[in-house]
This record gives C-alpha cells, structure tokens and sequence, in this order.
C-alpha cells in the first residue's frame, strides 16, 4: 500500500530545488529555482562527479520539563526516550523550548507559567537535538530575568538556540552551521500575540523575535539567503486546538517563502496539522506537543524528517509518536499508528497547500516568476 503524503513521500519527476545552491553551482545569473537530472552521460564528464551530499533534517514540537515532565531530569540522558535515536540518526535535529530556564524572575500577568532547571539543556543534548527555538509564549513567563538565565544557562551548556536575545539584532540573527559541507541558516519568530508589545526584542531590551514585525524578520530571511544553502523558518504560530491554518499563519508563510526561505514549520496549536508546499518552499504548519506537562487537547506527537540530496528536499516522512503518560514521546505503531494517521489525514485536507507526493508534471514556477 502506498503511505499517505503526509507520513512519507518522494519528490519524483523534478527535484524540489532549494532556491540557493553552494557558491560556484549555478553559472551566475542564473535562477537555480529548479534543477532537472539528465541520465544520459555526459561526453567530457571525467572523471566520475562525487554523488550529490545528503543529509537528514529532524523537527518536533513543543517540549518543556515541569508538573509531570519534570522527574525526567532525574535522568536527562533517557528524558526524551526512543525518539533520541531519531535524533542521533540525523544530522541536525531541533525542537521549541516552551519554557523559561530558570529558577528566578517574577511571574508575567498570564494563565499558564513554566519554567525549568538547567538540566533541561542537558537532556536536550543527550537526545541530540542541535538547536532549540526559544520564539515563543513561554520564554519570558518568568520575565528578562528569566529570559537571561535562560540564555546564559544555554551558553554555559553549549547549547544552541535561536528567535531569543539580549537585544533584537540577536534575537533576529538566524542560527549558522555547516552539515556535511551544507550551509544551514534556522531563523525562529513568534506570531502570538499575548503580551507581544513587553517581549519583544528591542535594541536595548532582551526579547523575542516577533514575526508582527514583518519588514525585519523578512530582512533577517533575506539575509540568512545570501549565506546559506538551505533557509529554515522555525514558526510560533496559530490557534490552539485548531488542525487548520489560520489567515495570519498563510500570509507569513508566503512572505518567508518570497524572502527565500525553503522550509517553514510551525508549533503551537497543540495538534498535529497538515503540510505541502508554496511555489518551492515546503511548510508543515504545526508539529503539535512533543515533551508535555499535562493533558492537552492532543496526545498526537512525532518528528518530521526531512532527506535532502544536493540542497533538494527529496523526502518527507512523519514518524509518528504519542505524548504518553509521563510526558514523554513514545512511537506508535498499529491500530493506535492507523488512528494518527486518519487524523493527520484530515488535517490535511484544509491545509491549502500543494500536494506534491506524486511529483510535479511539469517543472515548478521559480521563485518570484509567475506560473503561466
């Protein structure tokens, strides 16, 4: 039986380019939007070219060690349970830190309040996980102070994280690396809007990257584009319990994708919701709970990855897990796999986004040309 798009597919007829290739790639001025592979060799080709590199791309959703998720420290090096092995496997792995890490600061005026001790970056590097986004509507729960703790705690850790800082140029700076000679460029920006005006980054105020600032976060995009290879937008965004992207979430995503961003995801809604493409960038709107405290309005869970050969995204799979008991992740497999993935099914189905599981018939309109 053929797998649903949404649990895993090939890109088959054209790749799905990436929009930037490695500097001396593509002959200048021209537009790399789309790359088409010939099979017939080549006259002068001598000798044989190395195979394109590939590397894997890991991302889940929300995680945060308070209430039940909390005694998991108690042994950070098993916290995050089987789905550590996905993680070790790819090259790059990332996750939303929903919580400040700290154990200072005074409580924000709002509902739900988490924080963590700084052990929870040393879970998060026993499982893997390569960056964590702190755009988000928790990383100031326990307000600048906590904000800092959060972000020397993570320095002292060596741990990597992104869309938070102690002024805006920082917050706004996308995370930089190279995977197996691929330039990778993560970004993270928060489009919710509780108590946005006071967490926002500014030049003399530590703070988050706001996505409602769209002029700087496209700019940031932009920017990232001209150093990088591959652009990964990291989103904070939607309506809780909602499967279905709301208009704000579209109309973000297709301004990363005009600013070059080639992949964007999202968390947040708390639920698992759907995924395709914009022109050339693929997006997944919501990654749901990962590592969760509580109940919540889905126990559905999993880590999305991505294969890409020669800065071509050439496979999406969705591995697909539960938010068990404890808090933590655990894969499904069964009538419980099956259930997941008519929900996801239905997510899918208001996603608005194109479906490419069977490959382009005919090549995709470049970015920025119109599809005539």
């Amino acid at each position: 039986m053929t797998s649903p798009r949404w649990r895993r597919w090939r890109v088959a007829t054209a790749s799905i380019a990436l929009t930037a290739l490695a500097a001396g790639c593509a002959p200048a001025g021209s537009d790399p939007g789309v790359a088409w592979h010939d099979a017939s060799p080549s006259p002068t080709a001598s000798p044989t070219p190395a195979p394109p590199a590939e590397i894997t791309l890991a991302f889940a959703g929300d995680v945060h060690f308070t209430g039940r998720t909390l005694p998991l420290l108690d042994d950070p090096a098993s916290a995050f349970g089987p789905f550590a092995e996905v993680f070790d496997a790819a090259d790059f792995a990332m996750v939303n830190l929903e919580t400040a890490v700290t154990e200072r600061g005074t409580p924000e005026p709002k509902t739900y309040l988490f924080r963590a001790p700084s052990a929870a970056y040393d879970a998060l590097q026993a499982a893997h996980i390569d960056l964590v986004s702190l755009a988000n509507n928790h990383a100031l729960d326990y307000g600048q102070v906590g904000l800092l703790d959060t972000l020397d705690y993570a320095e002292q850790a060596g741990m990597a994280v992104v869309g938070a800082g102690r002024d805006a140029d920082q917050a706004y700076a996308p995370h930089l690396t190279t995977v197996q000679g691929v330039r990778l460029a993560v970004l993270g920006f928060s489009q919710v809007w509780e108590l946005a005006d006071r967490w926002a980054a500014t030049g003399e105020r530590p703070g988050i990257a706001m996505a409602h600032d769209t002029d700087r976060a496209a700019a940031a995009v932009s920017a990232a584009r001209e150093v990088a290879d591959v652009v990964v937008v990291y989103m904070h965004w939607g309506q809780e319990g909602n499967i279905c992207p709301i208009p704000q979430m579209r109309s973000f995503a297709e301004l990363m994708a005009a600013s070059g961003a080639d992949i964007v995801l999202g968390t947040h809604a708390h639920v698992l919701m759907g995924d395709g493409w914009i022109d050339n960038t693929y997006v997944h709107w919501g990654l749901g709970n990962f590592l969760w405290y509580s109940t919540s309005r889905s126990t559905d869970s999993g880590v999305l990855r991505l294969t890409l050969r020669d800065h071509r995204i050439d496979e999406v799979e969705f591995l697909p897990g539960v938010v068990s008991g404890t808090g933590q992740p655990l894969p499904v497999e069964g009538a419980e796999r099956e259930a997941l993935e008519r929900r996801l099914a239905q997510a899918a189905e208001c996603s608005g986004l194109a479906d490419r599981s069977a490959g382009p018939a005919r090549p995709p309109p470049l970015r920025g040309d119109a599809d005539s």
